[in-house]
């Protein structure tokens, strides 16, 4: 049985109205405060804007005077269509459709808050999603073998403090506890023992830690650098697999019921951003983000019984990738501030790599956003963007070993779209 802890259980609750579709490379998150999706978050970790920095760097607080809150909440519409070319299905079976739209719809929230211990030491706190997917096809589709549902959720708590060493230098620390959830649904093939077909879910969770750091550099009164760093995060997840098959003898190496353990690694990222105040209209953001995705290599469940046999497992061998964004504001008026930016996000996935479960692409981002100072203590922000995704070929032969689980042959189209509004209150 899965062991939810008593915070586990608030956690999932508070974050219960999410579902995730991974819109960045691999199954990272970048939507991290609405006030950045505007720009692309283009100069997230130098623009320091709001409390939101606290994610991109801490070292940004030293900027925000007074203590504030920034609460956020993203929607966002994934599409995926799988369109058959030469797939092999399980023969014994019927064949099965092309698996209907795999995107969804999801509702992803943010808190950050922060406030003054001193004039040179400020304290954040952060609750947010930095990794997430959600993969979901017909459960009848022609690729059911491999995949139906494939989810991941995270919830990210991240305290952190920001120094101010003099006018030019302002370094940031926070530690990251993270929970992260992961379920994959597939059908299971039984035409050795004559029998139908019939399904497993796989499903656990785990608590992991981390940390980030962050440096921003004030070149001169109207530019300065960022860097931010944040660590891998290591979750050994345990759960179980749950099947309405049984076999008769319960041999505990065979049946689909079981206790189970996987071991997953979040990966590190590197930021190096740019803002300039070009002049009283106009803003300059600019970003390049590297992300260390090989340290996904395989997936692998075992079974937690003593036997350490593994349930299954899936070659990733991903590849580290970069992020490049451009923005600009404008400011319209002393109360109105216009955002639009533009960035390319390569994707970790070869395509003689690329599996049903995470089927992504390289995407290039295209947004725009806009600020309303409501009050001197009260901004409202509303930022949209359109990702399109380059098409994605995929090979994934399984037909052995036995029990087959056919060939996907084909190509995926998808695109995303993203609406997030945020609420930021200093007192």
């Amino acid at each position: 049985m899965l062991r939810f802890k008593s915070s586990s259980l608030w956690l999932g609750l508070i974050f219960s109205t999410y579902q995730l579709s991974s819109y960045a490379a691999g199954f990272a998150l970048s939507e991290q405060g609405a006030s950045g999706l505007g720009n692309a978050y283009a100069g997230a970790a130098a623009i320091a804007e709001d409390a939101s920095t606290i994610f991109f760097n801490p070292a940004g607080m030293t900027y925000l005077q007074g203590s504030q809150i920034v609460g956020a909440l993203h929607l966002i519409k994934t599409n995926g269509d799988f369109d058959n070319k030469n797939s092999v299905p399980v023969a014994a079976y019927a064949a099965g459709g092309e698996g209907g739209n795999l995107g969804s719809l999801a509702v992803i929230p943010n808190f950050f808050y922060k406030q003054d211990i001193n004039e040179q030491l400020k304290f954040g706190l952060g609750i947010s999603t930095p990794f997430g997917l959600k993969t979901e096809y017909d459960k009848n589709w022609l690729g059911r073998f491999q995949a139906i549902k494939s989810e991941l959720k995270t919830i990210n708590i991240n305290p952190s403090l920001a120094w101010k060493l003099n006018d030019q230098w302002s370094f940031g620390f926070g530690v990251s506890a993270m929970w992260a959830q992961a379920e994959l649904t597939s059908a299971v093939n039984l035409s050795a023992l004559n029998l139908p077909e019939s399904s497993a879910k796989n499903k656990g969770d785990d608590w992991g830690f981390g940390y980030n750091l962050g440096a921003i550099y004030q070149v001169t009164p109207d530019t300065r650098l960022g860097l931010a760093f944040r660590s891998k995060v290591e979750q050994h997840l345990k759960g179980n697999v749950s099947s309405p098959f049984t076999l008769a003898n319960g041999n505990p190496l065979q049946t689909l019921n079981t206790d189970i353990t996987a071991d997953l690694t979040l990966p590190e990222t590197l930021s190096i951003s740019s803002f300039s105040h070009l002049n009283d209209r106009w803003d300059l953001l600019a970003d390049v983000t590297w992300t260390r995705w090989t340290q996904f290599k395989t997936l692998t469940i075992l079974r937690d019984n003593g036997s350490n046999t593994a349930v299954g497992t899936t070659q990733e061998h991903w590849n580290n990738t970069l992020r490049y964004s451009v923005g600009l504001n404008y400011r319209y008026s002393d109360s109105i501030k216009l955002r639009t930016g533009v960035a390319y996000d390569q994707e970790a996935i070869d395509n003689d790599r690329r599996t049903s479960r995470i089927p992504g692409n390289d995407r290039l981002w295209l947004s725009f956003g806009a600020s309303w100072q409501y009050s001197p203590q009260t901004r409202l922000d509303a930022g949209y963007a359109h990702l399109f995704i380059k098409e994605a070929s995929i090979y994934d032969d399984q037909r052995t070993p036995a029990p087959s689980k056919g060939l996907i042959d084909g190509k995926y189209d998808g695109s995303a779209d993203i609406l997030s509004l945020q609420f930021t209150h200093q007192f």
